[in-house]
Order: C-alpha cells, then sequence, then structure tokens
C-alpha cells in the first residue's frame, strides 16, 4: 500500500483524487504548497515518507510549481537517492509549454497530467510511471 499526499486547494480536486486513491493506499491532503512541504518533511523525519504526491500547481500562499522545487531540495538534504525520490505528479488545468518544461526540467517532477482528471487517466499515468503495477 502507497503513502499518498494530494495537494490541491479546490475541495472536488482533493475529493475526486481520493476517490480514485484510496484503493491503492493511505491518503492525507493539504491544501497549498506551504503545508505539503511541512507535511512531507514531518513524514521524512518520522521514517515514514510518502510514495505518491499528486501535486496542484495553481494555489494560494505557495503554488505547486515552488512546492515541488522545495520537496526536491529537501530530498537532496536528506541523501534521498534518485531511485527513492517520492513520485511527484503534478496536476494542472495549465497545459502551456513553459508549465511543463518548468515542472520537469527545473522541478524535477515525475509526470504531469492535465485536468479533468478521470480514474482511467490516473491509474493509466501512473502504472507508466511505475508507482501502480499492471494489472
Amino acid at each position: 500500500m502507497h503513502k499518498i499526499l494530494i495537494v490541491d486547494d479546490e475541495f472536488n480536486n482533493r475529493k475526486l483524487l481520493q476517490q480514485i486513491l484510496q484503493p491503492y493506499g493511505h491518503c492525507d491532503m493539504v491544501v497549498n504548497g506551504v503545508e505539503a512541504v511541512e507535511i512531507f518533511e514531518m513524514a521524512m523525519d518520522e521514517g515514514a515518507p510518502y510514495t505518491l504526491i499528486c501535486l496542484d500547481i495553481m494555489m494560494p500562499e505557495m503554488d505547486g510549481q515552488e512546492a515541488l522545487k522545495r520537496i526536491r531540495a529537501s530530498e537532496k538534504v536528506r541523501q534521498v537517492p534518485p531511485s527513492k525520490e517520492t513520485t511527484i505528479l503534478m496536476i494542472t488545468a495549465l497545459d502551456t509549454p513553459k508549465d511543463v518544461i518548468e515542472a520537469f526540467y527545473q522541478g524535477g517532477c515525475s509526470d504531469y497530467l492535465v485536468k479533468p482528471v478521470t480514474g482511467s487517466k490516473l491509474v493509466n499515468k501512473l502504472t507508466e510511471c511505475g508507482v501502480l503495477s499492471k494489472r
């Protein structure tokens, strides 16, 4: 079972992701990047890191791009080898090349999914990333 963090400022988006992901593991939910970084670091310090983070890009206080960079920096400080990094799936309504480039090449996300999210689209993406095994 996976330990999953869902980060989105919209309640309905969080609930949808939780419904899709609940069969695959325990889901925690937060509403912005500040909370995401805090709970991620707390989980790392407790020795129970998240295996998957679904991270919205557009959020108040700290957006997903900044949270992504801080999470990856936190993993580096803790000397997490690249093979053990948390899988981070950016989920957004934005599908511009700038956002994709920033998330992948500057932030180090694992993959990218454009809204609207459906169960099959999300499960297929997580299977491609190697988070879920093929059935």
